[in-house]
């Protein structure tokens, strides 16, 4: 029964790299998509969401007969919990992909400003949010929690972008007044970038917690009192 258990475990977990993959593709084409406007790599990020909407629910099918077959306990518990949430971050990021595909799709034919994009600092942001994802990938093969943690403060980084972008691409649109609409959807790009970020960090706790038994929202709320 147990080497049954470890085998599930083990599927549980290439299922989630499989995911983790996938989701990864759709950023990396996503990002080529918008800083190109190219609307067939638009169509193929489109296309490839059913894939993951598949999948996470096979992802999630997965899990609860884990539990309810086999009630797992200690860290083979925190682990079902942890692929559990990671896994439906990993399809919300998979959504804001298809939204920002879909800005391409229905932007078809307008260029971007390269001098506006430079401002916004938009390759930079894809730039990052790959890096998180390649780097949470690679803590979770290692069980690396302190690698996981680290990648907390990259999320600062997004956050300062997105906070920065709200003047400049009012100013922009103040100046060319015919590029309200891009402005708007290149507002909802990185809202989407960002948050983006905020579902790693949620995935960087998960792993921390699957690992080390330690919920980091919590010691951080008390690191701040004190």
């Amino acid at each position: 029964m147990v080497k049954f258990v470890e085998s599930e475990l083990v599927q549980l977990r290439n299922e989630v790299y499989e995911m983790w993959t996938l989701v990864y593709k759709q950023m990396e084409q996503v990002k080529q998509a918008v800083l190109d406007m190219d609307a067939d790599m638009a169509k193929q990020v489109l296309m490839r969401e059913r894939r993951v909407d598949a999948m996470e629910l096979r992802i999630d099918s997965k899990v609860e007969d884990i539990i309810a077959l086999y009630t797992p306990v200690a860290i083979d518990l925190r682990f079902v919990l942890a692929m559990f949430k990671i896994n439906n971050d990993l399809e919300r990021i998979g959504d804001y992909a298809d939204g920002m595909a879909r800005f391409v799709k229905d932007a078809a034919g307008t260029a971007l400003d390269a001098e506006l994009v430079g401002r916004l600092r938009l390759e930079e942001m894809f730039s990052t949010v790959l890096v998180m994802m390649d780097s949470l990938k690679q803590a979770l093969m290692d069980e690396d929690p302190a690698k996981a943690a680290s990648v907390l403060e990259t999320d600062d980084i997004l956050d300062e972008i997105k906070n920065s972008s709200i003047g400049i691409l009012v100013d922009y649109a103040k100046k060319h007044t015919d590029s309200i609409y891009l402005c708007i959807g290149l507002a909802g790009v990185i809202r989407k970038i960002e948050r983006t970020g905020d579902h790693l960090s949620n995935v960087a706790e998960d792993i921390v917690f699957y690992i080390d038994a330690k919920v980091l929202k919590h010691n951080m709320t008390q690191d701040a009192g004190q």
